[in-house]
């Protein structure tokens, strides 16, 4: 069963939530807290997969007590409720939540909201997966000039200039952030000479995805992960992004998710290069033997460490207290039927561009090619009703495979 954990400190609205639930309560097995204190000691009794607080609490409030399960307690989706404008402010920021539920909470968002949150918290939780992680030693942590880039845009008069500057201070970050930008996939008729200009071309909020994949690839770079293999995922990964992006405007998503559709598509084989970097020769023979056989290499990762490199990914990712959406995009796209959402979303827009970069590889990339090779998850298609959009999509993936070498 799903174990939910509930804090609030308005014992009305906690008695609303618990009649709200009702009807799960077959399903999830759930706690209500009446404050900070109360959720610390039932978390130290047993684990849970799924902890929702309140912002606004006496003492420590919600943010202060999910930073404290994020720390303790890693494996737990961590939602945090607040009001609109707290909302719209900490949507800007790297808080301790994977997701941010804005009052009023509209109840099928809320149950829903419990839901998906509880399926990618017992995906990131498998036994196998938690077995593997606690074998590497050292994961890539995200990168400090994020952290700063991120504080920075949070001020409403955020600069190009200061933007520059913050990164231009890292030599390696700004050669890295400059070759993703310049890659043919970001289809730029100029050659793209420092941040500043990069920042002018594509915007403050462009630049968030870039700096963050220009310092996890960096570190994966800098440790034993042969050459051709990180050149290899990163190209793959900037392709899979940048369609990703587009399939996502395409079909009428917000900036914030075209963004993480981006920053999703860039980053969802980054669980390739983890293994690669602790497994080494091992990782090798098994990406080799899936390719001698013809097998999918998720299966022969699957056989060999009982986790795939979607799994790692979406680990990683959690680690990072990134959005939940951008979690699930990463460690579904191989698998998106076992999202339960019904309407396109990042995850959508990955697993897609996925499966069109790599059937461009395959052969000619003219649609109708596409649509014979491309590897959908047609049943995940079917259920969000999207298929009659598979052409315009395969037109968009021709336009660009045209614009890249």
């Amino acid at each position: 069963m799903l174990r939910v954990l509930i804090v609030d400190d308005d014992a009305e609205a906690l008695y609303r939530t618990q009649r709200l639930l009702r009807g799960y309560r077959s399903d999830w097995q759930m706690k209500f807290c009446f404050g900070p204190e109360p959720a610390l000691d039932a978390l130290a009794m047993e684990p849970y997969d799924v902890v929702v607080a309140d912002l606004k609490m006496p003492g420590a409030d919600g943010g202060e007590l999910l930073a404290c399960v994020r720390d303790l307690y890693p494996d737990a989706i961590r939602l945090l409720v607040c009001n609109q404008a707290e909302h719209n402010e900490l949507l800007r920021s790297m808080g301790p939540a994977h997701q941010y539920l804005a009052k009023p909470v509209d109840p099928v968002l809320f149950r829903d909201s419990i839901a998906r949150a509880g399926i990618i918290g017992k995906r990131l939780s498998k036994p196998g997966l938690k077995a593997l992680v606690s074998q590497i030693s050292t994961l890539p942590s995200l990168p400090s000039v994020f952290m700063e880039l991120m504080r920075e845009l949070r001020d409403p008069n955020a600069s190009v200039v200061r933007v520059a500057q913050l990164i231009g201070s890292d030599v390696a970050m700004t050669a890295k952030v400059l070759q993703l930008v310049n890659s043919s996939f970001f289809g730029l008729t100029v050659h793209v000479k420092d941040v500043h200009h990069a920042a002018a071309l594509l915007g403050l909020n462009a630049l968030k995805p870039l700096v963050l994949s220009a310092g996890v690839f960096r570190q994966l770079e800098e440790s034993r992960v042969p050459a051709a293999l990180a050149e290899q995922v990163l190209e793959h990964s900037l392709a899979v992004g940048c369609l990703a992006k587009r399939l996502a405007e395409a079909e009428g998503l917000d900036r914030d998710q075209a963004d993480n559709a981006m920053l999703a598509g860039i980053l969802h084989d980054i669980g390739k290069l983890v293994l690669a970097d602790y497994f080494g020769l091992e990782y090798a023979q098994v990406c080799l033997a899936a390719e001698s056989a013809d097998l999918p290499l998720l299966n022969a990762e699957l056989d060999q460490f009982s986790a795939s490199h979607a799994d790692i990914g979406g680990y990683l990712l959690g680690l990072w207290g990134l959005p939940q959406e951008l979690i699930e995009a990463v460690a579904l796209h191989h698998d998106p039927s076992a999202h339960e959402g019904t309407a396109f979303s990042p995850l959508t827009a990955v697993h897609v561009a996925n499966a069109l970069v790599h059937a461009t590889l395959e052969g000619d990339a003219d649609p109708e090619s596409l649509r014979m090779s491309a590897k959908y998850d047609r049943r995940y298609l079917s259920r969000l009703r999207c298929e009659r959009r598979l052409s315009d999509w395969e037109e968009i993936a021709t336009s660009m495979a045209a614009c890249s070498p």
